[in-house]
């Protein structure tokens, strides 16, 4: 789905500047320390849209650093504005594209990531572009810390199997595997959902969910 041009986006963005790093490469090391404050942990969100759950997260979380990733401006926008309101000092934003996650955090600085409701690519043609491809698998293992955990939720069935598959034949630990998180007992009460969540789920279509940690070096 195309997002519509955000009206007076440029000004709209110098409002936020505080909320968005520029250079994140500049922070890799050093998040936790180097992004406002001292914090516990860092964890990212890839793809953040619209922010809805990281606003959220990182009020529920506020010893932990929270960097959202989007490559769209006009989502970033209206997620740091978000932040911005709720003056969430433990959220910062990062303007771009998943290939590019280890300039900006360095090996083992990420706890958990946090992918939800990425582009499916239906065709098989374009499986490789799929943020569960195992390119980019070996991409999060290597930021990820060795205990840290990759959070993957989805309303297509499809993508939800193949990134099973896909971690298991990577070396990935899967932790916790549902093909109906909304409908399964383990999902707890309060369960952040994204304004993607939100809409499936008022339809009743299906949520899978995966939680898994990097293979061992």
């Amino acid at each position: 789905m195309r997002m519509r041009k955000k009206k007076n986006l440029i000004p709209r963005l110098e409002a936020v500047a505080g909320y968005i790093i520029e250079r994140p490469d500049k922070l890799a090391g050093s998040w936790r320390t180097g992004a406002g404050g001292a914090f516990e942990s860092l964890w990212a969100e890839l793809g953040c849209g619209m922010g809805r759950f990281a606003a959220q997260c990182a009020r529920r979380h506020p010893g932990v650093m929270l960097a959202a990733v989007e490559r769209v401006p006009e989502a970033i926008v209206a997620a740091a504005e978000k932040a911005a309101e709720g003056g969430a000092a433990n959220l910062r934003f990062i303007m771009g594209d998943a290939e590019h996650i280890r300039t900006w955090f360095a090996a083992g600085e990420v706890e958990r990531l946090y992918i939800q409701f990425c582009d499916p690519w239906h065709k098989k043609k374009h499986a490789k572009r799929r943020m569960t491809a195992r390119s980019f698998l070996d991409l999060y293992a290597a930021v990820l810390a060795e205990d840290g955990e990759l959070w993957f939720k989805s309303d297509k069935r499809e993508l939800v199997e193949f990134t099973r598959q896909e971690l298991l034949e990577s070396g990935w630990e899967l932790l916790s595997y549902s093909e109906d998180w909304h409908a399964d007992a383990l999902r707890p009460d309060g369960d952040i959902m994204t304004e993607y969540e939100m809409k499936f789920s008022e339809r009743g279509v299906p949520i899978g969910r995966i939680t898994a940690r990097p293979p061992r070096a």
